[in-house]
């Protein structure tokens, strides 16, 4: 990493205090969007004042802080760490890597690839906004393919909900017109290839709820609608929701929606859009939503190879991660997710893709920071990190947590005001000492959070 691009040097890092505004601004907007179960309002600029009122000119505001900065001391860094990494509930095998914000190694211990867990996220997040951009918008289709035939078409919305659903079912209805025939109803799911279920997890996955089969159709990422788990066959069940939405529209529907393919030059009669890739991928990272991030994966298959896979997907994440220039050597990844135990990650690619999305010249992956849980106050780390610890609000990451395997990647500032980026995975802890081995990875965090690691930084109050 010491040796990237001079280009890489320039950076937009506004971390802490002003990171954690903007995270838990993002975070509470991407909720109310992706909670509505249809397309948002209209913006603020979209309508117009009332007669008579003149408003002054929007003013651009002044930042409330000023950017982190400030070059780490490694020695520093190595006192802070050496401690609470050699904590016994971590087992024998832990990979660790902190770097400065342009990528230069500060420090590493352990050697070999691990298993990344949910921190491959990062990786799937940031090939997705590589390749299709941050504005990037998923449809779900409805065409007319035949005189009394309609075709519900999955575009991969990854958050398709029953109310969007109910959305596209109103204005296929007003396409149809008022007093129309019962129609024969067909769903579309070819724009994903291959297996639903990858043959690199574990077989009870899917029936012990803790993945959907991956299609590009479902409603709310195949959960069953009546109770805990999954449905085993998520397009059909969105299918279904659609037909009765369409009935309570008006349109009655003849027999049970079948599975088919529209045909090429098929009417269009209504369309449904996703929410940008941008809080589609903080939404992800910020949950750790397994689904989504499966679909994303496929969606980078599709542009990088036609193939809307998970082999394509896997390959296509990974390729376009060495186009940015993220050192890949190693990897070996087979889903977007993290869920395969036979993953293998260098976690000095984490910090790489990190220092890439925090690139000045890579605003098209700004979400991937955006999206980082908050220690002690959003996603997967609103629990984590008591109200005295010093990473609190100052540790921004990505978890990453199966059986025997626990993960950070991400952010932390310490107490000179020096940001740093880390990665630090664990892959052979005894079961019985998961929840230690969690806490170990926050103390460790806690430490660099705490350390006066920086030797040209503003010092935190």
């Amino acid at each position: 990493m010491a040796g990237r691009d001079a280009r890489h040097r320039g950076r937009l890092w506004f971390w802490l205090p002003v990171g954690l505004v903007l995270a838990i601004l993002a975070a509470a907007s991407t909720a109310y969007l992706l909670d509505r179960g249809d397309e948002p309002p209209p913006g603020p600029a979209a309508i117009p004042p009332p007669a008579g009122l003149v408003l002054p000119a929007v003013r651009t505001p002044a930042p409330v802080a000023e950017p982190a900065s400030g070059t780490p001391d490694p020695r520093a860094v190595r006192r802070a760490v050496a401690g609470p990494l050699a904590d016994a509930d971590l087992g024998p095998h832990v990979v660790a890597v902190v770097a400065a914000l342009d990528g230069t190694p500060v420090y590493q211990d352990g050697s070999g690839t691990v298993t990344p867990a949910s921190t491959l996220k990062l990786l799937t997040a940031t090939a997705a906004l590589q390749v299709l951009g941050p504005d990037h918008t998923f449809d779900t289709s409805v065409v007319r393919d035949g005189r009394n035939r309609v075709v519900l078409v999955g575009g991969g919305d990854p958050l398709l909900s029953a109310g969007g659903l109910r959305t596209l079912a109103t204005r296929t209805a007003a396409a149809l017109g008022a007093g129309a025939r019962p129609v024969r109803l067909g769903y579309d799911t070819s724009l994903f290839t291959g297996p639903d279920v990858s043959p690199h997890w574990p077989p009870t996955y899917v029936p012990e709820g803790v993945v959907s089969p991956i299609q590009s159709l479902w409603v709310d990422e195949g959960r069953d609608p009546d109770g805990y788990g999954r449905v085993p066959d998520p397009a059909a069940t969105a299918a279904a929701v659609f037909a009765a939405a369409l009935a309570k529209a008006g349109v009655p529907v003849s027999g049970a929606p079948a599975a088919t393919t529209a045909r090429a030059g098929a009417q269009p009669l209504a369309t449904l859009a996703s929410q940008p890739l941008s809080r589609i991928v903080e939404h992800t990272l910020e949950t750790s939503d397994n689904e989504a991030a499966e679909v994303l994966s496929r969606h980078v298959g599709l542009a990088t190879s036609g193939q809307g896979s998970f082999e394509g997907g896997a390959r296509g994440v990974l390729d376009t991660l060495a186009a940015l220039g993220v050192p890949t050597r190693g990897a070996v990844t087979y889903d977007g997710s993290g869920l395969s135990r036979e993953d293998r990650l260098d976690p000095a690619t984490l910090t790489s893709v990190l220092e890439t999305a925090g690139a000045a010249e890579q605003p098209a992956l700004r979400s991937v920071l955006t999206g980082l849980p908050v220690a002690g106050f959003t996603g997967s780390l609103e629990v984590r990190f008591d109200a005295t610890d010093p990473g609190r609000g100052f540790v921004q990451a990505k978890t990453g947590t199966l059986t025997g395997v626990s993960g950070l990647a991400g952010i932390v500032t310490d107490r000179t005001g020096t940001p740093l980026l880390f990665a630090f995975l664990a892959d052979r802890i005894d079961p019985i000492d998961t929840l230690g081995a969690r806490s170990a990875l926050d103390d460790v965090t806690n430490a660099l959070a705490a350390c006066r690691c920086g030797t040209a930084g503003t010092v935190a109050p």
